[in-house]
């Protein structure tokens, strides 16, 4: 009989470990940032607008995080699917509006499970998943 090896899920500390380092890689890169935790089931754990942001960044980095958490995948894999003729462009989830701004959203795995996401908007989107990953480095 084998044994499931418990994972511990994504926690609050670990979410402003994450809002953290988001904000200091985008400092670092003269970029502000609001950024977004979820859980594994959905549940937002953390949340960080900054008000020199663009207005709608806090509402682009929560869509990320949920698309990346809804499939499981990195938002940036994405942006070709979601535009027009691509296999989401019509799927009812996260992506019922365009989003030409997409990447951004990482989802976040411990002992190869998925535990969470997090979403970073307000840079240019490479910008964004770049913040987002190296959020999920300081978290390892």
């Amino acid at each position: 009989m084998s044994t499931a090896t418990a994972v511990a899920p994504l926690s609050i500390q670990d979410a402003d470990v994450l809002v953290a380092a988001a904000h200091r890689a985008a400092e670092a890169a003269g970029v502000t940032v609001s950024v977004t935790v979820l859980d594994a089931g959905g549940h937002l754990l953390a949340f960080r607008r900054n008000d020199r942001a663009v207005l709608i960044a806090g509402e682009t980095s929560t869509r990320k995080a949920y698309t990346a958490l809804q499939l499981d995948t990195p938002t940036a894999d994405l942006v070709d699917a979601v535009q027009p003729g691509g296999p989401f462009h019509t799927l009812p989830t996260a992506l019922d509006r365009p989003l030409l701004f997409i990447a951004g959203g990482v989802p976040i795995h411990r002992d190869g499970r998925l535990i969470g996401a997090i979403g970073v908007g307000g840079g240019a989107p490479e910008q964004d998943h770049q913040f987002a990953a190296a959020a999920i480095e300081a978290l390892a």
